[in-house]
């Protein structure tokens, strides 16, 4: 199963311990730095979905290394740090931060911060991913406008289900469990069942179906969730 990765940046054990705790606990697989250059690397190396930076740091302090990400990569990225003026917030968030959290936090607002950053990221793609439109076998996804061509056949979609299959098409061949499609579309205090997801599927399909596509480019992984998976996909240019 391919889970969302999160990489935790704080040259404290304890902090990272404990928001490792936290993450793991909520089905996220909690990768670890000590210090901004290892940050770097790691990021350079793997797949980073989301990344929470400590800002002071000794070597080079989480300005720096949001700075350098930026360079990079336009992964979510949330700060986390013990000073709570107006301004450093102001500054972290212009140089390239998506959110900021105070220390001391609770529990529940880290994890529904990083689960609002992810849902963002994943659901909206970068500003370059919007202005692409993505072309698969008979079968097309306009992301800016929301809209889904069969054969070049509008077909409707209910914002949920247009939701699902963004943030399944955008990410190919990654597998989601239920739970982490609901979190990232329904949000993280969505107090229903996870079986929900099944339902929006199985419509998705039919309506695909009805409009004439030969094939599911929704896949099941038995025992894990879903996936997308459309041969020959490529992405175009407007």
């Amino acid at each position: 199963m391919s889970k969302l990765q999160v990489l935790v940046v704080d040259d404290e054990w304890n902090m990272r311990n404990l928001l490792r705790i936290y993450l793991t606990k909520e089905g996220f697989e909690v990768k670890e730095a000590s210090s901004g250059h290892e940050a770097l690397s790691m990021i350079e190396k793997h797949t980073i979905d989301l990344v929470v930076l400590d800002v002071m740091m000794p070597d080079m302090d989480g300005w720096q290394v949001c700075k350098e990400i930026r360079k990079q990569d336009n992964v979510a990225i949330l700060m986390l740090t013990a000073r709570s003026e107006t301004k450093d917030k102001v500054y972290g968030l212009g140089i390239g931060a998506d959110d900021y959290l105070t220390k001391p936090f609770e529990p529940e607002e880290l994890i529904a911060r990083v689960f609002s950053l992810i849902r963002r990221s994943v659901i909206t793609q970068s500003s370059a991913q919007q202005e692409q439109v993505m072309d698969f076998p008979d079968f097309r996804i306009l992301p800016d406008a929301r809209e889904v061509y069969i054969h070049n056949q509008l077909v409707e979609f209910t914002p949920k289900e247009f939701d699902l299959i963004i943030a399944l098409a955008g990410n190919q061949h990654r597998a989601y469990s239920r739970e982490d499609l609901v979190n990232l579309i329904w949000g993280y205090d969505y107090d229903g069942d996870y079986r929900s997801v099944d339902t929006h599927v199985k419509n998705i399909r039919e309506k695909l179906q009805k409009a004439g596509l030969s094939y599911s480019p929704i896949q099941t992984v038995w025992g894990v969730g879903y996936k997308f998976n459309a041969a020959g996909a490529v992405h175009d240019k407007k």
